[in-house]
């Protein structure tokens, strides 16, 4: 039987991919406590690198968020992973903090991220409700336009 989250995902038309796995020598998530880590997110999809390129240079704001969601997709996956598959089990979205690839004179990364604040609270509902940092960063891995990772509370 679904849960709540995966209801609400479902009525999103969100799948929620198996996480990736981590490409160096780290973990996609530590958990201490209740608490669980989520290591930086990418837009990946498929396995495809998707939105590369530089806000303020040549992505748009739009682009930039649809980034942004895609990363918080990849932050929930790693979540259901340390859930054991049930989202349920998230007690609170506690922080996120994205990266936007942006040049200097670029000022809207708090927009930008608010494509994954968005989406955590659509999916997680108040639960989903987080503290955050928006940052500006010269350069990303593989030339994406936005990293994002989180740490979460779990029952």
């Amino acid at each position: 039987m679904a849960g709540e989250v995966d209801a609400r995902l479902a009525k999103l038309g969100i799948e929620v991919p198996q996480a990736a796995a981590p490409v160096a020598n780290y973990v996609g998530f530590v958990q201490v406590g209740n608490l669980v880590f989520i290591s930086g997110q990418i837009p990946l999809k498929d396995g495809k690198i998707q939105f590369q390129g530089k806000l303020g240079e040549n992505m748009s704001l739009e682009d930039g968020q649809a980034a942004a969601r895609l990363c918080a997709i990849n932050v929930v996956a790693q979540a259901k992973a340390a859930c054991d598959g049930d989202l349920d089990r998230v007690a609170r979205v506690v922080k996120l903090t994205g990266f936007v690839n942006s040049t200097g004179d670029f000022t809207d990364q708090p927009k930008v991220i608010n494509g994954a604040s968005d989406l955590m609270v659509a999916v997680f509902g108040d639960k989903g409700k987080h503290s955050r940092a928006a940052v500006s960063a010269g350069a990303l891995p593989l030339g994406v336009a936005v990293e994002i990772d989180a740490v979460a509370e779990i029952a």
